[in-house]
């Protein structure tokens, strides 16, 4: 490489641009905010989720993807957002009601960080030995089932969050119908934006019939008036402990796995392999994850919805995802966005979970088709098996006095039964299987 960033050309064909090329200075303005607006629903119900400021997530989810950028070189076109692989956990560890803030968030947040540094040393690692050792390690079989485990886990916490009848509920389950119809009827635009359009539209039908006709808790329009457009956000240090260390640090195999997987998805779509920059990829994500749990932010990952505009918009280049971080930036120095986000309903969000949740279980499937994971073989169906009834049921274990909770232990039971079956002749996947 002649420098640490490539030399960004203008784009020779306007129906597809490069990683190392830009489309024009408007353009490359215009993308990156629709990269911001792609991502802002996810990244902002996964802190309200866990009771984060949503600010500071979003502060740092900008923040981080510049990290990102300046770790990969400009070479990876990638946003991070609020990574849903901690909600659960942080839920268990902070024992966290639901609703409003999180009184527990520096704990959560020293437990994030322990996973951040788990997952920049797993990078390093990568970077020294390839990748090979990680995939042996987490075959498709095993993502899968992590994945669809972290999903589970969860499920009984939005469940009680939609409430038990009456105009929340109904307001909650809208919210839900919403964004399946967006997501399954809506243009490719509508269906790349639809939890947010479906957060804008349930919260407006709770308003009328909250504030309107007085059926359930009332809206607050009060903080956004007190809010400033432009201030700072309200940082939290992270508190230390061998508990939530323990607790949170196995997230960093889920991170390796979704950010794993990320890669492959961009080469592929791209024509360009990114296996070179594993290494450093997985460096940037961890050093961001714990640069935003440093600050009160929550665990960042790669995102999928970033993934659907590129193939949108057949625009690659690496330079929209700078555009987008600074824009992101820009947005979590606002309180009064932040006011804003916190004034939507909590059964909205949770029957917004309702349908996110299960959608993540769902997706690992996919994971198992596409890499045509056999499971008729004894090797593949305990492994997942265990996994998944681990998660779902929440199955905690104290060792030593650190407490294991669901998703750390079925992270263990898919890793640790996989290898022990690995040694049957023929038991080991193939982890570049594909149709």
């Amino acid at each position: 490489m002649a420098g640490w960033f490539p030399a960004w050309r203008r784009a020779a064909h306007h129906d597809r641009v490069g990683p190392d090329e830009h489309p024009g200075a408007f353009q490359t303005v215009l993308l990156g905010g629709q990269h911001v607006l792609a991502m802002t629903g996810s990244t902002v119900i996964g802190p309200l989720l866990m009771g984060f400021d949503p600010n500071v997530a979003v502060l740092f989810s900008g923040i981080g993807t510049l990290l990102f950028f300046v770790v990969t070189a400009g070479r990876v076109p990638s946003y991070l957002g609020s990574s849903f692989s901690f909600i659960a956990l942080v839920v268990a560890l902070t024992g966290y009601s639901g609703h409003g803030p999180n009184p527990d968030v520096a704990l959560a947040c020293g437990g994030i960080f322990a996973a951040g540094a788990t997952y920049a040393a797993i990078g390093v690692l990568v970077g020294l030995t390839g990748t090979g050792w990680v995939e042996r390690l987490m075959p498709p079989s095993v993502t899968g089932a992590i994945g669809a485990a972290i999903g589970l886990n969860l499920a009984p916490v939005a469940v009680r969050g939609v409430g038990h009848g009456g105009a929340g509920t109904a307001c909650g389950m809208f919210a839900l119908l919403c964004v399946v119809l967006m997501a399954g009827y809506g243009t490719v635009f509508v269906r790349r934006i639809s939890i947010l359009l479906s957060l804008v539209c349930a919260t407006f039908v709770y308003a009328v019939v909250a504030n309107g006709l007085h059926l359930a808790t009332p809206l607050n329009f009060s903080v956004l008036r007190d809010a400033p457009f432009l201030g700072l956000p309200h940082v939290i240090a992270p508190r230390f402990s061998a508990h939530a260390a323990a607790l949170l640090a196995p997230v960093a195999l889920v991170l390796v796995a979704e950010n794993l997987g990320h890669l492959k998805a961009i080469g592929a779509i791209t024509g360009h392999s990114l296996d070179t920059m594993t290494g450093r990829a997985f460096v940037g994500d961890g050093l961001a994850t714990m640069l935003a749990a440093s600050f009160g932010g929550t665990g960042v990952t790669t995102y999928v919805e970033n993934i659907g505009v590129m193939t949108l918009s057949r625009v690659y280049s690496t330079l929209t995802f700078a555009v987008a971080g600074c824009f992101a930036i820009l947005l979590g120095f606002s309180p009064f966005f932040g006011a804003l986000l916190r004034m939507i309903p909590d059964a909205v969000l949770s029957g917004l979970a309702l349908g996110l949740l299960g959608l993540i279980a769902a997706t690992m499937v996919r994971i198992w088709i596409e890499n045509r994971v056999d499971f008729t073989d004894p090797a593949t169906l305990f492994p997942v098996g265990v996994c998944l009834v681990a998660g779902a049921g929440d199955l905690t274990v104290t060792v030593g006095g650190v407490t294991l909770g669901g998703i750390a232990t079925a992270t263990i039971a898919a890793v640790g039964l996989n290898q022990i079956l690995s040694f049957r002749t023929g038991a080991r996947e193939d982890p570049h299987a594909r149709k």
